[in-house]
């Protein structure tokens, strides 16, 4: 069992900045991918970053350019630095992970983002 802690998560204005980060209990050795996912009232749960074992980023077209993905393999963390916040990304994120071996995956409890004109 793969523990995922978030935090980050707050209420902030449009153009402000957010940085979430995801510490999982697993070896990041062990995780073929690590990638945050956000789900808005009313709405299907999509991916909004992803990165890859080799270290590949992929990104959600609404994002590309204003959020980045990043991992400390030492403290088995990822971040999601989100610049440029607009209303339409008020949501809740969740962090994922899924393991090489078992190719079992994980969710976190999820962390609110609120931003507000």
């Amino acid at each position: 069992q793969v523990q995922l802690e978030e935090s980050g998560g707050a209420s902030v204005r449009v153009g402000e900045s957010l940085n979430l980060s995801c510490r999982a209990s697993e070896s990041v050795v062990r995780i073929q991918n690590m990638a945050w996912y956000r789900q808005a009232p009313g709405k299907e749960r999509e991916m909004v970053a992803r990165i890859r074992r080799g270290g590949t980023k992929d990104y959600a077209d609404s994002v590309m350019g204003r959020f980045t993905i990043s991992r400390d393999n030492a403290k088995n963390t990822v971040y999601l630095q989100m610049n440029g916040l607009k209303p339409e990304d008020t949501a809740m994120y969740y962090c994922f992970v899924d393991l090489i071996f078992t190719g079992r995956a994980y969710w976190g409890q999820g962390t609110q983002v609120t931003v507000s004109s």
